[in-house]
Protein backbone atom coordinates (compact mmCIF):
# COMPACT_ATOMS: atom_id res chain seq x y z
CA UNK A 1 0.00 0.00 0.00
CA UNK A 2 1.18 3.50 -1.02
CA UNK A 3 1.03 6.00 2.08
CA UNK A 4 1.13 8.58 0.00
CA UNK A 5 -1.98 10.79 -1.16
CA UNK A 6 -2.46 11.48 -5.00
CA UNK A 7 -2.26 15.06 -5.96
CA UNK A 8 -6.17 15.58 -6.00
CA UNK A 9 -6.78 14.36 -2.28
CA UNK A 10 -4.15 16.48 -1.32
CA UNK A 11 -5.83 19.24 -3.01
CA UNK A 12 -9.53 18.48 -1.98
CA UNK A 13 -7.35 17.85 2.29
CA UNK A 14 -5.86 21.42 2.24
CA UNK A 15 -9.60 22.82 -0.03
CA UNK A 16 -11.30 21.01 3.10
CA UNK A 17 -10.04 22.20 5.94
CA UNK A 18 -9.48 25.92 4.37
CA UNK A 19 -13.42 25.86 4.49
CA UNK A 20 -13.86 24.12 7.58
CA UNK A 21 -11.23 26.77 9.69
CA UNK A 22 -12.62 29.45 8.07
CA UNK A 23 -16.05 29.38 7.53
CA UNK A 24 -17.59 25.84 9.57
CA UNK A 25 -15.88 26.57 12.94
CA UNK A 26 -16.55 29.96 13.63
CA UNK A 27 -20.15 29.10 12.25
CA UNK A 28 -20.72 26.96 15.45
CA UNK A 29 -21.77 29.69 17.62
CA UNK A 30 -24.03 30.86 14.87
CA UNK A 31 -25.70 27.42 14.66
CA UNK A 32 -25.69 27.19 18.73
CA UNK A 33 -27.66 30.87 18.39
CA UNK A 34 -29.82 30.18 16.27
CA UNK A 35 -31.07 26.23 17.53
CA UNK A 36 -31.65 28.23 21.19
CA UNK A 37 -33.89 31.16 19.19
CA UNK A 38 -36.33 28.18 17.45
CA UNK A 39 -36.00 25.87 20.34
CA UNK A 40 -39.32 23.34 19.10
CA UNK A 41 -37.99 23.66 15.45
CA UNK A 42 -36.47 20.47 13.81
CA UNK A 43 -35.68 22.31 10.23
CA UNK A 44 -32.04 22.74 9.72
CA UNK A 45 -31.24 26.65 11.06
CA UNK A 46 -29.94 29.28 8.07
CA UNK A 47 -26.30 28.65 8.68
CA UNK A 48 -26.69 25.26 7.33
CA UNK A 49 -28.29 26.54 3.97
CA UNK A 50 -25.42 29.47 3.92
CA UNK A 51 -22.53 26.92 4.97
CA UNK A 52 -24.02 24.74 2.34
CA UNK A 53 -24.21 27.15 -0.64
CA UNK A 54 -20.62 28.45 -0.09
CA UNK A 55 -19.31 24.46 -0.14
CA UNK A 56 -21.19 23.56 -3.49
CA UNK A 57 -19.75 26.79 -5.05
CA UNK A 58 -16.26 25.75 -4.09
CA UNK A 59 -16.67 22.55 -5.26
CA UNK A 60 -16.82 20.55 -1.69
CA UNK A 61 -20.38 18.38 -2.80
CA UNK A 62 -21.19 14.86 -2.23
CA UNK A 63 -17.50 13.73 -2.07
CA UNK A 64 -18.66 10.48 -0.45
CA UNK A 65 -20.28 9.06 -3.44
CA UNK A 66 -18.31 7.51 -5.60
CA UNK A 67 -19.36 7.04 -9.44
CA UNK A 68 -21.01 9.16 -12.04
CA UNK A 69 -23.59 10.09 -8.92
CA UNK A 70 -20.79 11.69 -6.73
CA UNK A 71 -17.54 13.51 -7.02
CA UNK A 72 -16.09 10.02 -7.90
CA UNK A 73 -13.78 9.50 -5.17
CA UNK A 74 -12.76 6.15 -4.12
CA UNK A 75 -12.86 5.43 -0.15
CA UNK A 76 -8.94 5.94 0.09
CA UNK A 77 -9.51 9.21 -1.77
CA UNK A 78 -12.62 10.29 0.57
CA UNK A 79 -10.66 9.06 3.96
CA UNK A 80 -8.81 12.23 5.02
CA UNK A 81 -11.35 14.55 3.82
CA UNK A 82 -13.82 13.02 5.86
CA UNK A 83 -11.36 13.88 8.74
CA UNK A 84 -11.16 17.08 8.07
CA UNK A 85 -15.09 17.41 8.13
CA UNK A 86 -15.28 15.14 11.23
CA UNK A 87 -13.59 18.53 13.33
CA UNK A 88 -16.97 20.07 13.29
CA UNK A 89 -19.66 17.09 13.33
CA UNK A 90 -22.00 19.53 13.98
CA UNK A 91 -21.70 21.23 10.59
CA UNK A 92 -18.71 19.99 8.84
CA UNK A 93 -20.95 16.99 6.78
CA UNK A 94 -24.12 18.75 6.68
CA UNK A 95 -22.51 21.57 5.12
CA UNK A 96 -21.12 19.38 2.10
CA UNK A 97 -23.99 17.24 1.93
CA UNK A 98 -21.76 14.27 3.55
CA UNK A 99 -23.82 13.45 6.44
CA UNK A 100 -25.44 10.60 7.69
CA UNK A 101 -28.26 8.72 7.14
CA UNK A 102 -28.15 10.64 3.89
CA UNK A 103 -24.99 9.19 2.35
CA UNK A 104 -25.66 5.70 3.12
CA UNK A 105 -29.40 6.40 1.48
CA UNK A 106 -28.06 8.03 -1.37
CA UNK A 107 -25.47 5.21 -1.95
CA UNK A 108 -28.30 2.66 -1.44
CA UNK A 109 -30.30 4.57 -4.15
CA UNK A 110 -27.15 4.73 -6.86
CA UNK A 111 -27.17 1.09 -6.20
CA UNK A 112 -30.11 -0.70 -6.03
CA UNK A 113 -32.88 2.62 -6.93
CA UNK A 114 -34.27 2.23 -10.57
CA UNK A 115 -34.26 5.35 -12.67
CA UNK A 116 -37.78 6.02 -11.30
CA UNK A 117 -36.73 5.74 -7.75
CA UNK A 118 -33.43 7.73 -8.63
CA UNK A 119 -34.78 10.54 -10.39
CA UNK A 120 -37.85 11.00 -7.61
CA UNK A 121 -35.44 10.74 -4.53
CA UNK A 122 -31.86 10.79 -5.64
CA UNK A 123 -31.85 13.88 -7.44
CA UNK A 124 -33.26 16.40 -4.43
CA UNK A 125 -31.16 14.05 -1.97
CA UNK A 126 -28.09 15.14 -4.26
CA UNK A 127 -29.00 18.82 -4.10
CA UNK A 128 -29.89 18.49 -0.32
CA UNK A 129 -33.60 19.93 -1.23
CA UNK A 130 -35.21 16.95 1.12
CA UNK A 131 -33.24 15.13 3.71
CA UNK A 132 -34.17 11.35 4.40
CA UNK A 133 -34.18 8.43 7.45
CA UNK A 134 -32.88 4.93 7.42
CA UNK A 135 -36.00 2.94 9.32
CA UNK A 136 -34.21 -0.32 10.22
CA UNK A 137 -33.76 -0.55 14.50
CA UNK A 138 -37.29 -1.63 16.66
CA UNK A 139 -37.75 -0.82 20.40
CA UNK A 140 -39.45 -4.38 20.57
CA UNK A 141 -36.67 -6.61 19.45
CA UNK A 142 -32.82 -6.84 19.43
CA UNK A 143 -32.21 -5.17 16.10
CA UNK A 144 -28.09 -5.73 16.35
CA UNK A 145 -29.78 -9.29 15.00
CA UNK A 146 -31.51 -7.72 11.12
CA UNK A 147 -33.21 -11.12 11.59
CA UNK A 148 -35.93 -10.55 14.40
CA UNK A 149 -36.75 -7.17 12.76
CA UNK A 150 -40.35 -7.33 13.46
CA UNK A 151 -42.31 -4.66 10.97
CA UNK A 152 -44.48 -6.18 8.58
CA UNK A 153 -44.43 -5.49 4.70
CA UNK A 154 -46.86 -7.44 3.13
CA UNK A 155 -48.06 -7.29 -0.81
CA UNK A 156 -51.69 -6.50 -1.09
CA UNK A 157 -52.35 -6.63 -5.13
CA UNK A 158 -50.30 -3.55 -6.14
CA UNK A 159 -49.26 -2.39 -2.99
CA UNK A 160 -47.06 -2.66 -0.21
CA UNK A 161 -48.58 -2.07 3.25
CA UNK A 162 -46.43 -1.51 6.23
CA UNK A 163 -46.75 -2.35 9.81
CA UNK A 164 -44.69 -1.71 12.47
CA UNK A 165 -42.75 0.71 14.78
CA UNK A 166 -39.08 1.97 14.43
CA UNK A 167 -36.50 4.23 16.35
CA UNK A 168 -33.43 5.81 16.59
CA UNK A 169 -34.63 6.72 12.70
CA UNK A 170 -31.67 9.73 12.62
CA UNK A 171 -33.07 13.14 10.67
CA UNK A 172 -36.17 11.99 10.76
CA UNK A 173 -37.52 14.89 12.99
CA UNK A 174 -36.74 17.07 10.36
CA UNK A 175 -39.62 17.43 8.07
CA UNK A 176 -37.29 17.77 5.31
CA UNK A 177 -37.03 14.41 5.84
CA UNK A 178 -39.29 13.57 2.88
CA UNK A 179 -38.09 10.10 2.57
CA UNK A 180 -38.05 7.03 4.85
CA UNK A 181 -35.98 4.12 4.21
CA UNK A 182 -37.85 1.19 6.20
CA UNK A 183 -36.56 -2.29 6.26
CA UNK A 184 -39.04 -5.42 7.43
CA UNK A 185 -40.50 -8.55 7.18
CA UNK A 186 -41.96 -10.07 3.86
CA UNK A 187 -41.83 -13.54 4.04
CA UNK A 188 -41.11 -15.00 7.47
CA UNK A 189 -40.91 -18.64 5.99
CA UNK A 190 -37.82 -18.04 3.79
CA UNK A 191 -34.37 -18.84 4.30
CA UNK A 192 -33.07 -16.45 6.76
CA UNK A 193 -31.21 -13.75 4.64
CA UNK A 194 -34.38 -13.87 2.58
CA UNK A 195 -37.06 -12.95 4.21
CA UNK A 196 -36.40 -8.90 4.88
CA UNK A 197 -37.08 -6.24 2.17
CA UNK A 198 -36.68 -2.77 2.16
CA UNK A 199 -39.39 -0.20 1.06
CA UNK A 200 -39.16 3.30 -0.12
CA UNK A 201 -41.92 5.08 2.43
CA UNK A 202 -43.02 8.82 1.52
CA UNK A 203 -42.92 10.66 4.86
CA UNK A 204 -46.15 12.18 4.20
CA UNK A 205 -47.85 8.77 3.47
CA UNK A 206 -50.90 8.00 5.30
CA UNK A 207 -50.68 6.42 8.47
CA UNK A 208 -46.92 7.00 9.20
CA UNK A 209 -46.79 8.82 12.50
CA UNK A 210 -43.64 10.61 14.33
CA UNK A 211 -44.61 8.61 18.17
CA UNK A 212 -41.56 10.82 19.27
CA UNK A 213 -38.08 12.72 19.81
CA UNK A 214 -35.24 10.68 21.10
CA UNK A 215 -32.19 12.13 22.87
CA UNK A 216 -28.56 10.99 23.13
CA UNK A 217 -27.11 11.31 26.39
CA UNK A 218 -29.51 14.40 26.98
CA UNK A 219 -28.75 16.07 23.51
CA UNK A 220 -31.48 16.31 21.16
CA UNK A 221 -29.04 16.19 18.13
CA UNK A 222 -31.53 19.13 16.52
CA UNK A 223 -28.21 19.79 14.26
CA UNK A 224 -28.63 16.53 13.08
CA UNK A 225 -32.53 16.58 12.74
CA UNK A 226 -32.78 14.72 15.57
CA UNK A 227 -33.62 11.03 16.53
CA UNK A 228 -37.38 10.00 15.92
CA UNK A 229 -39.75 6.70 17.00
CA UNK A 230 -42.47 6.55 14.31
CA UNK A 231 -44.94 4.10 14.10
CA UNK A 232 -45.91 3.31 10.65
CA UNK A 233 -49.67 2.12 11.05
CA UNK A 234 -51.02 0.52 7.64
CA UNK A 235 -48.85 2.18 5.47
CA UNK A 236 -49.52 1.57 1.84
CA UNK A 237 -47.32 2.21 -1.12
CA UNK A 238 -46.91 1.19 -4.43
CA UNK A 239 -45.84 -2.20 -5.16
CA UNK A 240 -42.75 -0.12 -7.48
CA UNK A 241 -41.79 1.81 -3.98
CA UNK A 242 -39.62 -1.62 -2.77
CA UNK A 243 -35.56 -1.25 -3.26
CA UNK A 244 -34.14 -4.19 -5.07
CA UNK A 245 -36.89 -6.85 -4.86
CA UNK A 246 -38.27 -8.83 -2.07
CA UNK A 247 -35.96 -10.45 -0.03
CA UNK A 248 -33.01 -8.31 -0.98
CA UNK A 249 -33.32 -6.43 2.17
CA UNK A 250 -30.58 -7.89 4.31
CA UNK A 251 -28.13 -7.79 1.33
CA UNK A 252 -29.10 -3.96 0.78
CA UNK A 253 -28.36 -3.36 4.62
CA UNK A 254 -25.25 -5.05 4.82
CA UNK A 255 -24.12 -2.98 1.54
CA UNK A 256 -25.53 0.26 2.93
CA UNK A 257 -23.70 -0.31 6.63
CA UNK A 258 -20.36 -1.04 5.34
CA UNK A 259 -19.64 2.46 4.06
CA UNK A 260 -21.26 3.99 6.71
CA UNK A 261 -19.32 2.60 9.22
CA UNK A 262 -16.05 3.57 7.76
CA UNK A 263 -17.26 6.52 7.02
CA UNK A 264 -18.54 7.04 11.23
CA UNK A 265 -14.84 6.08 12.11
CA UNK A 266 -13.02 8.92 9.07
CA UNK A 267 -15.00 11.22 10.76
CA UNK A 268 -14.35 10.62 14.55
CA UNK A 269 -10.69 10.33 13.60
CA UNK A 270 -11.29 14.12 13.22
CA UNK A 271 -13.24 14.76 16.36
CA UNK A 272 -9.98 13.18 18.23
CA UNK A 273 -7.54 15.61 16.32
CA UNK A 274 -10.20 18.74 17.23
CA UNK A 275 -9.95 17.44 21.15
CA UNK A 276 -6.43 17.18 21.05
CA UNK A 277 -6.00 20.51 19.59
CA UNK A 278 -7.79 21.77 22.76
CA UNK A 279 -6.05 19.54 24.76
CA UNK A 280 -2.67 21.61 23.40
CA UNK A 281 -3.99 25.08 23.67
CA UNK A 282 -5.60 24.44 27.62
CA UNK A 283 -2.20 22.60 28.35
CA UNK A 284 -0.03 25.19 27.17
CA UNK A 285 -2.32 28.22 28.84
CA UNK A 286 -3.14 26.95 32.43
CA UNK A 287 -1.34 26.46 35.00
CA UNK A 288 -1.94 24.99 38.70
CA UNK A 289 0.17 25.31 41.54
CA UNK A 290 2.15 27.42 40.10
CA UNK A 291 3.02 25.41 36.71
CA UNK A 292 1.45 24.72 33.45
CA UNK A 293 -0.60 21.88 33.22
CA UNK A 294 1.88 20.95 29.77
CA UNK A 295 3.85 20.25 32.23
CA UNK A 296 2.29 17.49 34.21
CA UNK A 297 3.50 13.91 34.00
CA UNK A 298 -0.35 12.82 33.56
CA UNK A 299 -1.45 15.52 30.66
CA UNK A 300 1.76 15.09 28.80
CA UNK A 301 0.82 11.01 29.05
CA UNK A 302 -2.83 11.90 28.05
CA UNK A 303 -1.40 13.52 25.12
CA UNK A 304 1.13 11.04 23.88
CA UNK A 305 -1.13 8.53 24.03
CA UNK A 306 -3.44 10.28 22.18
CA UNK A 307 -1.67 10.91 19.31
CA UNK A 308 -0.23 7.25 19.33
CA UNK A 309 -3.62 6.01 19.43
CA UNK A 310 -4.93 8.40 16.51
CA UNK A 311 -1.98 7.65 13.84
CA UNK A 312 -2.58 4.34 14.97
CA UNK A 313 -6.10 3.74 14.25
CA UNK A 314 -5.87 6.49 10.60
CA UNK A 315 -3.26 3.55 9.53
CA UNK A 316 -5.88 0.65 9.62
CA UNK A 317 -8.73 3.09 8.47
CA UNK A 318 -6.71 3.99 5.56
CA UNK A 319 -5.65 0.08 5.06
CA UNK A 320 -9.84 -0.65 5.31
CA UNK A 321 -10.42 1.85 2.63
CA UNK A 322 -7.58 0.45 0.42
CA UNK A 323 -9.37 -2.84 1.03
CA UNK A 324 -12.84 -1.85 0.14
CA UNK A 325 -11.61 -0.03 -3.33
CA UNK A 326 -9.73 -3.18 -4.11
CA UNK A 327 -11.10 -6.35 -2.80
CA UNK A 328 -14.49 -5.21 -2.42
CA UNK A 329 -16.34 -4.51 0.98
CA UNK A 330 -17.47 -7.88 1.78
CA UNK A 331 -13.40 -9.05 1.41
CA UNK A 332 -12.71 -6.06 4.03
CA UNK A 333 -15.01 -6.99 6.59
CA UNK A 334 -12.68 -7.96 9.31
CA UNK A 335 -10.92 -4.89 8.68
CA UNK A 336 -14.18 -2.48 8.78
CA UNK A 337 -15.36 -4.49 11.99
CA UNK A 338 -11.83 -3.79 13.82
CA UNK A 339 -12.02 -0.22 13.39
CA UNK A 340 -16.04 0.06 14.14
CA UNK A 341 -14.40 -1.76 17.33
CA UNK A 342 -11.60 0.18 18.02
CA UNK A 343 -12.14 3.35 16.56
CA UNK A 344 -14.93 5.10 18.56
CA UNK A 345 -13.76 3.38 21.66
CA UNK A 346 -10.47 5.33 21.56
CA UNK A 347 -12.04 8.72 20.58
CA UNK A 348 -14.51 8.34 23.35
CA UNK A 349 -11.26 7.94 25.56
CA UNK A 350 -9.19 10.71 24.48
CA UNK A 351 -12.32 13.60 24.36
CA UNK A 352 -12.78 11.91 28.15
CA UNK A 353 -9.12 12.98 29.18
CA UNK A 354 -9.73 16.13 27.42
CA UNK A 355 -12.93 17.14 29.65
CA UNK A 356 -10.62 16.16 32.81
CA UNK A 357 -8.19 18.69 31.30
CA UNK A 358 -10.63 21.07 30.98
CA UNK A 359 -12.39 20.38 34.46
CA UNK A 360 -16.13 21.90 34.70
CA UNK A 361 -15.93 23.88 31.92
CA UNK A 362 -15.65 20.33 29.93
CA UNK A 363 -18.86 19.02 30.89
CA UNK A 364 -20.53 22.67 29.84
CA UNK A 365 -21.88 24.44 26.52
CA UNK A 366 -18.71 26.52 26.79
CA UNK A 367 -16.80 23.49 24.91
CA UNK A 368 -17.67 21.19 22.47
CA UNK A 369 -16.14 18.29 24.50
CA UNK A 370 -19.55 17.06 26.22
CA UNK A 371 -21.02 16.89 23.00
CA UNK A 372 -18.32 15.04 21.04
CA UNK A 373 -17.88 12.57 23.96
CA UNK A 374 -21.98 11.95 23.65
CA UNK A 375 -21.43 11.27 19.67
CA UNK A 376 -18.35 9.08 20.52
CA UNK A 377 -20.53 7.05 22.95
CA UNK A 378 -23.44 6.58 20.92
CA UNK A 379 -20.69 5.33 17.66
CA UNK A 380 -20.67 2.16 20.32
CA UNK A 381 -23.86 1.13 19.50
CA UNK A 382 -24.63 2.81 15.77
CA UNK A 383 -24.12 0.44 13.35
CA UNK A 384 -24.07 -2.29 15.55
CA UNK A 385 -22.98 -2.59 19.38
CA UNK A 386 -19.14 -2.84 20.18
CA UNK A 387 -19.86 -6.81 21.29
CA UNK A 388 -21.47 -8.20 17.94
CA UNK A 389 -18.98 -6.55 15.97
CA UNK A 390 -16.19 -8.46 18.67
CA UNK A 391 -18.40 -11.72 18.40
CA UNK A 392 -18.00 -11.83 14.77
CA UNK A 393 -14.40 -11.10 14.39
CA UNK A 394 -13.36 -13.26 16.93
CA UNK A 395 -14.97 -15.80 15.59
CA UNK A 396 -13.08 -15.13 12.08
CA UNK A 397 -10.29 -15.31 14.14
CA UNK A 398 -10.66 -18.31 15.56
CA UNK A 399 -11.88 -20.67 12.23
CA UNK A 400 -9.49 -23.22 11.09
CA UNK A 401 -7.22 -21.73 8.32
CA UNK A 402 -6.35 -23.44 5.26
CA UNK A 403 -2.87 -25.20 5.46
CA UNK A 404 0.08 -23.32 4.03
CA UNK A 405 3.12 -25.61 2.25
Amino acid sequence: MDFAHDARTRALVAQAGAFVESHVLPAEPVLARQLAEAPDAWTFPPVVADLQERARAEGLWNLFLPGEHGAGLTQLQYAPVAEVLGRSMPLGPVATNCAAPDTGNMELLAEFGTPEQRERWLEPLLDARIRSAFCMTEPGVASSDANQIATRIRREGDEWVVTGRKWWSTGAMNPDARLLVVMGLTDPEAPRHRRQSMVLVPRDAPGVRVVRPLTVLGYDDRDHGGHAELAFEDVRVPADAILGGPGDGFAIAQARLGPGRIHHCMRALGTAERALDLVRERAGSRSTFGRPLAERGVVREWAARARIEIESLRLLVLKTAWLMDTVGNKAAMTEIQAIKIAVPSAVQRIVDHAIQLFGAAGLSQDQPLAAMWAGARALRLADGPDEVHLSSLGKAELAPRPATT
